[in-house]
């Protein structure tokens, strides 16, 4: 059974725009589509977006992928550096956080519609449905958002490191760090 829910989501977020640093706040509005019937993944899908929101996007900057010497040295002072098809946009950046948002929830829930909001974007409310995210020019190609990891950047994606060069395919690992897998932890054979 599909049931739609919404979700208001609010955080606060750095961004690189014209060779400057903003504090920026966001409020966004998520419209989602539950297309699993087992309650406990609804619940780790839920679960893996406000991870997401909180330990992630919270207290990073948005930076143009292009600006390399920017992102350095973000990345340098210990900031979480969140790169961008283009300058860091309400509506680049709504699109980028539907992608990966809807990624890391692997098709558990998906978010159908957003709603962004800034203090920067002067109130000015820009609705983007997930088709528009997912065909839009600018967001095509194998990057950070099409992952369901806790990535942000395509930045150092392959290393010459041999131990480095292995994809692996449906790994749920990082999530299982943070106790939100969708597999169960495998019990001691002792208890």
């Amino acid at each position: 059974m599909i049931t739609r829910i919404e979700r208001d989501v609010f955080f606060v977020a750095g961004v690189h725009f014209d060779d400057a640093y903003y504090i920026n706040t966001y409020d966004f509005t998520l419209s989602m589509l539950v297309e699993t019937d087992i309650p406990k993944e609804h619940n780790i899908a839920i679960e893996r977006l406000d991870f997401f929101i909180k330990n992630v996007i919270s207290n990073s900057v948005f930076v143009n992928e292009e600006n390399f010497e920017a992102i350095e040295k973000y990345f340098d002072a210990g900031i979480n550096v969140i790169t961008l098809p283009g300058e860091p946009y309400d509506q680049i950046v709504a699109m980028a956080i539907l992608l990966k948002l809807n990624s890391i929830m692997e098709n558990r829930i998906k978010i159908t519609d957003i709603t962004i909001q800034s203090l920067l974007g002067e109130g000015i409310r820009y609705p983007i449905v997930s088709e528009t995210a997912e065909n839009a020019d600018i967001m095509v190609g194998n990057n950070w958002w099409y992952r369901s990891d806790l990535e942000t950047t395509n930045q150092n994606i392959f290393s010459l490191e041999p131990e480095n060069n292995v994809v692996k395919l449906f790994d749920d690992s990082i999530w299982a760090e943070h106790n939100l897998s969708w597999k169960d932890k495998p019990k001691s054979l002792l208890t």
